[in-house]
């Protein structure tokens, strides 16, 4: 049964990391964690001269590079003088040439926000009018490419090999310590040991680019590397990388010294046998297991400290209790979810010898039960800090992840449940069943021993011819000649080969009998089912880690709508809306398509545009487009194709209106395939 079960365990953890990794992929790119919160002069905005310097609000503080804000003029020529500096807390500016023509100015800026993240983006402002431009920035992050996307799978390796190897070495500490002697377990730990390694490695060779250029050709520019090396990331990274020497000493010593057997005595017949010396070796397994747990944690929490001291929680809201609580908070997930992944290795490659037992399986059903209990603690917290209200759950794509997460961990705690249950179903039946091997391995070994004696006996016997003497020696019979030691030499061989068999073949029927047993047959399955959604919930976890807090984005769009508000206080005309009824000449094909334009001036607009019935209920159509005319100096048509927001409502941000005067609004409506029509109305806008 084993035989065919593994492969079926190795391709569906194949598939749930592929599924994992897809999820990852398929997330899309990495929100800033920093958001422009405001500018000098505003996007759109038409200023009747040329100002002394640009300047930039964030959301949080970011660091700067010498190419961070970059201003272009309408041919593409930087028109910025010097590197730009600090104004005031989360305040930016870059000077500018004096006397700078009319036209159109593009803004460029690429920072690091404080939690790590790389913040791209770019806007407009115009002098006396707005004109042609050949800049084209498309204000895309470098997160965005493939570089972006190996940072990214970068950051799900380091966190799965830091659980692994975390929860797998607390696994064997504080549940089953003869674990540290089983080799699918070693190889576990260690597995978790190199992916931290390698996943750190790159991420501190891809940093540069990712920051930078996002180019490939990047990687292995050592200046970058230089660079990288002086920020906060960097060297959370290298502390990272100090931290797991320590730790590779730390796993050398678990499963060396520690997993070494007891210690043998020379008996008097000259004999070498394992007899443990019980005061010596409690004594010494004791301060061995008190000086690895003590080790074990502070290289954990050390390790943990590198993502909370450079990411989320090192930035914002009480950041001085929010990193101890994110360090408890990893920790929490390593002890759960890298011992449920030991637990499962044990469960199904351990040994017939050193099979996992029931009381271990019980100690790391407390385990997680207490590591449950402190990621809800700190999840709340957490949520609380990066979310600000109830809204954020659903209005916000960090707050949409946090419930996809929740949701895991609720079934991944309902899951557990049942594999506690198979615990002690299991715990149950033990007691009984290892009596019952114990006896049948008594009796089979005194059967095995007549046997092995009787065949010896046949075998000298044939070694005497057809008489069927025995050869045994006799007290007072003469030494044995040449044939008769070799005869023995055969013998010896032959006994030893018996007794390789036996151990063989009483190892197969213990597995047997352990595959067998319908409890651990379940835990087994409910434990994999486990490990499949912990490897689902790792891979959302990695994406929010990469997504803008909530509260940042909410903060950003409200300071964004307030300075738009006062944008359009200082010099604005005031909303204006359109009402056009429409007759596309086909079934169902009458309405009214109201526009709304506020403030209705040069610059920057909000376009929202209602399609509704002659009755006044919502109609929803397949197309509306429009179009912006000034016939007085030949300007337009200025296509807009709004976004559809819901029943009947399309919306578009950002249309730009570069002059003011009598304006003609053209909308197109399309009630079917073939049924359209185009209505006007002239408008005074700006």
């Amino acid at each position: 049964m084993t035989q065919t079960i593994a492969p079926r365990v190795r391709t569906l953890v194949l598939l749930l990391l592929a599924a994992a990794c897809a999820l990852l992929a398929g997330a899309g790119p990495a929100s800033a964690h920093a958001a422009v919160t405001g500018s000098d002069p505003g996007q759109g905005a038409v200023v009747d001269k040329a100002p002394a310097r640009i300047t930039l609000t964030f959301s949080e503080q970011v660091a700067l590079s010498d190419d961070s804000l970059r201003v272009l003029d309408p041919e593409g020529k930087r028109v910025d003088t010097a590197e730009p500096a600090t104004v005031s807390g989360t305040t930016y500016a870059v000077p500018l040439h004096s006397g700078l023509p009319d036209g159109t100015y593009t803004v460029a800026y690429q920072v690091v926000s404080a939690d790590s993240h790389p913040v791209a983006g770019a806007y407009t402002f115009s002098i006396g009018a707005p004109s042609k431009t050949s800049v084209s920035v498309s204000g895309q992050s470098t997160d965005d490419g493939v570089v972006g996307w190996l940072y990214g799978f970068g950051r799900y390796v380091s966190y799965a090999g830091f659980i692994v190897m975390a929860g797998g070495a607390a696994f064997v500490l504080a549940c089953w310590r003869r674990g540290s002697g089983v080799r699918p377990v070693q190889r576990f730990v260690v597995s978790g040991w190199v992916a931290l390694t390698a996943s750190t490695l790159a991420l501190l060779l891809l940093r540069g680019s990712f920051t930078g250029s996002g180019k490939v050709s990047d990687i292995f520019d050592l200046s970058l590397l230089g660079q990288v090396l002086q920020t906060k990331s960097g060297a959370a990274l290298v502390s990272r990388l100090l931290l797991l020497a320590a730790a590779a000493l730390f796993i050398a010593v678990l499963f060396g010294a520690y997993a070494r057997p007891s210690p043998t005595t020379t008996l008097t017949d000259g004999a070498s046998r394992r007899q443990p010396d019980p005061s010596e070796d409690a004594e010494e397994k004791r301060d061995l297991t008190f000086g690895l747990s003590i080790g074990g944690v502070v290289v954990a929490a050390g390790l943990a400290a590198s993502w909370a001291m450079s990411e989320h929680a090192s930035v914002g809201l009480q950041a001085g209790i929010a990193m101890p609580v994110d360090v408890l908070h990893l920790l929490a997930v390593a002890a759960w979810l890298g011992g449920l992944g030991a637990l499962l290795v044990a469960l199904y490659r351990a040994p017939a010898d050193t099979p996992v037992d029931a009381p271990a399986v019980r100690r790391f059903s407390q385990v997680a039960f207490g590591s449950v209990l402190a990621l809800i603690a700190t999840g709340t917290y957490q949520s609380w800090r990066q979310l600000g209200s109830w809204p954020a759950f659903t209005d916000t794509r960090y707050g949409q992840l946090l419930l996809a997460k929740i949701a895991l961990v609720v079934v991944l705690v309902g899951v557990a449940w049942i594999s506690r249950r198979w615990t002690g179903r299991l715990a149950e039946t033990v007691p009984v069943e290892a009596s019952a091997v114990r006896e049948k391995e008594r009796v089979g070994a005194g059967a095995d021993g007549a046997g092995e004696t009787a065949v010896v006996g046949d075998t000298s016997a044939e070694g005497e011819g057809d008489t069927g003497l025995a050869t045994d020696e006799q007290p007072g019979t003469e030494s044995p000649g040449p044939e008769s030691a070799g005869t023995q030499s055969v013998d010896s061989e032959r006994a030893a080969q018996l007794a390789r068999q036996r151990a063989a073949r009483d190892a197969a029927q213990r597995k047997r009998m352990r595959d067998a047993d319908p409890n651990r047959f379940g835990l087994r399955r409910s434990v994999l089912a486990e490990a499949g959604v912990a490897v689902v919930l790792l891979a959302v976890t990695t994406v929010l880690t990469q997504t803008e807090p909530g509260r940042t984005e909410q903060e950003a769009k409200a300071a964004t709508a307030s300075s738009a508000a006062s944008s359009a206080d200082e010099g604005a005309s005031g909303a204006l809306t359109l009402n056009m009824p429409f007759d596309t000449g086909g079934e169902d094909g009458k309405g009214i398509v109201t526009i709304d334009i506020d403030p209705a001036r040069v610059g920057g607009n909000e376009m929202h545009v209602y399609v509704e019935r002659p009755n006044g209920r919502a109609f929803d159509i397949p197309e509306v487009k429009v179009e912006f005319t000034l016939k007085a100096k030949d300007i337009g048509p200025l296509p807009v194709v709004p976004d559809h927001i819901a029943t009947g409502h399309w919306s578009a941000n950002g249309v730009q209106i570069p002059m003011a005067g009598d304006w003609q609004v053209d909308v197109t409506v399309r009630t079917s395939d073939i049924d359209e029509v185009t209505v006007s109305k002239n408008a005074q806008i700006g």
